[in-house]
C-alpha cells in the first residue's frame, strides 16, 4: 500500500514540476511583452496629444460644428457599451473585472429604463455575453495582444454607427494601465465627445504650460473639426486598446508568478508527504525483519547470521527507495 502511495506521489510531483516550468515560461513571456506594450502606449501618446491640441484650438476658434459626435442628447433611452477584454485567459481577474463592471452598468441602465447595445473586443468578452444571451451589435477578436490602429478604426466605426443610429450615449469599458502593479477598470464616456474637455483628455498638454501661438485655419474651423472628430475618436479608442493590452500582460505576469509559486509550495509539501511515506514503509519492513529474526533466534537460529541478513536487507531497502 505504501509503495503504491509513493508511486502516486512521485507521479503528482512530476506533473506539478512540468506545470511549474510552463507557468514560469509564461511569466517571463508576459514580462517581456509588458515592456513592448508600454513602449507602444508611449509612442501613440504624441499623436493623441496633437490631435487633442488641434481640436481644442478649433473649438476655441468657434469651430463647434453640428457634428453627430458633438450633439448632446435631450434624453438618453439607449446606451452602447464598448467593452475591451482579452482573447485569452490565464490572466487572473483581468477579464472578469471588465465584464462584471460592464454587466453592472447595463443592469443600472435597465433599472433606469434605458436599453443597451454591446460592441465587444476580445474573445473572452464575446463568449461571456453570448453565453448569457446579451444583445451584441458587433464583436471583434484576435488582436488583444497587439492591437493596431486599423483595429481601433474598425471598433470605432461600429461604435459610431450605433451612436448615429439610435444610441444617445456610448460608454467605453476597459482597464487603465497606471503602472506594472496598478491597473484599474474604468467605464468612461466615449460619445458624444465633450469639446470643453479636450484639453484634459488623453493626457493632453496643450494648455499645461508655455505660450500658445495663434492659428489660421483653412478651410473654416467648422469643416476641419468635422473631419478631425472621427480621427480623435479613433485615437482615443486606440489608446484604450493599448492600455488594455499592457494591463492584460501585467495581469498575466502576476497570475503566472502566483501559479509558479503555488506549484513550488505544493511540490515541497508533496515531497514531504512522500518522504514520510517512504520512512513509514522502510520502518515497517525493518520491524518485520527484526520480528522474524527474533522468532528464529528463540528457536535456536544462528544470531550472527541473522544480524548479517538484517543489515543487508536494511541496506537494500534504503537503496531501493532512494
Amino acid at each position: 500500500m505504501a509503495s503504491g502511495q509513493e508511486r502516486i506521489l512521485r507521479r503528482r510531483i512530476r506533473s506539478i514540476d512540468a506545470t511549474k516550468k510552463i507557468t514560469r515560461a509564461m511569466e517571463l513571456i508576459a514580462a517581456s511583452r509588458i515592456v513592448r506594450a508600454q513602449a507602444r502606449v508611449r509612442a501613440a501618446r504624441p499623436y493623441s496629444d496633437k490631435v487633442t491640441a488641434v481640436i481644442a484650438n478649433l473649438a476655441s476658434a468657434g469651430g463647434e460644428a453640428d457634428h453627430p459626435l458633438l450633439r448632446e442628447p435631450a434624453e438618453v433611452t439607449k446606451v452602447a457599451y464598448v467593452a475591451i477584454a482579452a482573447d485569452r485567459g490565464l490572466c487572473g481577474g483581468y477579464n472578469n473585472n471588465v465584464l462584471r463592471a460592464t454587466e453592472r452598468a447595463i443592469a443600472a441602465d435597465a433599472a433606469a429604463g434605458r436599453d443597451y447595445e454591446l460592441v465587444l473586443s476580445g474573445r473572452k468578452a464575446l463568449g461571456y455575453f453570448r453565453f448569457r444571451n446579451y444583445r451584441i451589435a458587433a464583436g471583434f477578436e484576435g488582436f488583444s495582444d497587439q492591437p493596431s490602429y486599423a483595429d481601433a478604426q474598425r471598433v470605432a466605426a461600429a461604435a459610431t454607427e450605433l451612436f448615429e443610429n439610435g444610441c444617445q450615449r456610448v460608454m467605453l469599458a476597459y482597464t487603465q494601465f497606471h503602472s506594472m502593479g496598478n491597473q484599474s477598470v474604468a467605464i468612461v464616456p466615449f460619445m458624444p465627445l465633450e469639446v470643453g474637455g479636450f484639453d484634459e483628455a488623453d493626457g493632453g498638454e496643450s494648455s499645461a504650460g508655455g505660450p500658445e501661438g495663434g492659428y489660421e485655419f483653412e478651410p473654416e474651423p467648422a469643416v476641419i473639426l468635422e473631419r478631425l472628430l472621427p480621427r480623435y475618436a479613433e485615437a482615443r479608442l486606440y489608446s484604450a486598446l493599448l492600455e488594455a493590452s499592457a494591463s492584460e500582460h501585467a495581469a498575466r505576469q502576476r497570475a503566472m508568478k502566483a501559479a509558479t509559486d503555488n506549484a513550488e509550495d505544493l511540490k515541497i509539501n508533496l515531497t514531504r508527504v512522500m518522504n514520510r511515506a517512504r520512512q513509514d514503509a522502510i520502518t515497517t519492513e525493518i520491524m518485520e525483519i527484526v520480528g522474524g529474526a527474533e522468532a528464529l533466534a528463540q528457536t535456536g537460529g544462528e544470531v550472527d547470521l541473522l544480524s548479517d541478513t538484517i543489515e543487508a536487507r536494511t541496506t537494500d531497502l534504503f537503496r531501493a527507495r532512494e
